[in-house]
């Protein structure tokens, strides 16, 4: 059984995200109902404002509180959280279909026991920003998440286990395509030339 009581894993993924963006106070969001109760996935997402973007982190695949007995010790629940990053303008609140897409993803893992790992895609052959369903969801051609290491924060310690986080990237169908002929990290780095840390911008592709 989970004691709730402590958030040692919780905290550890705070303190990772500390030095990326000192003295910055997110916006959180928590999802009813939180997970590990009947039809939960994630606990919860943060949205950080950083220079240019907003990065998004999830709360929740991994083990958030004091673990059971039987739980590995080597890997913290699922063993990693979900991050994205999408385009900050002069907006001052970050915008809502991120949280909704890491949670249907996040849904994805729980439901399939999918243990997702750099170089995964999940392609949704539909707009990867929840178009047209999500209310403030832009259009796009984007259809595939593909999965790479956060070129931020990485893989952590903590004290349930280690914790890789997982940055979702939005590409296309033939960019797609492409990743099956080569792999999926020769054309995420492509992508790196003109986009370092791997925005995925709607607009990219319309």
């Amino acid at each position: 059984m989970t004691n709730t009581a402590e958030a040692p894993g919780w905290d550890a993924i705070d303190a990772a995200l500390a030095p990326v963006h000192p003295g910055v106070e997110p916006f959180h969001v928590g999802y009813v109902p939180p997970r590990g109760f009947e039809g939960g996935a994630l606990q919860g997402c943060s949205a950080y404002p950083a220079v240019g973007h907003w990065h998004y982190v999830t709360y929740g695949l991994s083990e958030l509180y004091t673990p059971g007995e039987d739980d590995d010790p080597e890997w913290s629940g699922w063993g990693f959280e979900l991050t994205l990053r999408v385009p900050r303008g002069t907006e001052e609140r970050p915008p809502q279909w991120p949280y909704g897409m890491l949670q249907e993803v996040a849904k994805y893992v729980n439901g399939n026991s999918v243990l997702l790992e750099e170089g995964h895609r999940i392609d949704f052959r539909q707009p990867v920003t929840g178009h047209p369903h999500l209310p403030d969801a832009p259009a796009t051609a984007l259809t595939v998440f593909a999965f790479t290491a956060d070129p931020q924060l990485g893989t952590i310690d903590t004290p349930n286990g280690k914790v890789a986080f997982l940055q979702a990237v939005g590409v296309t169908a033939e960019e797609k395509g492409a990743m099956f002929e080569s792999d999926t990290a020769q054309v995420l780095g492509t992508l790196t030339a003109g986009n370092p840390l791997l925005v995925t911008d709607p607009a990219r592709a319309l």
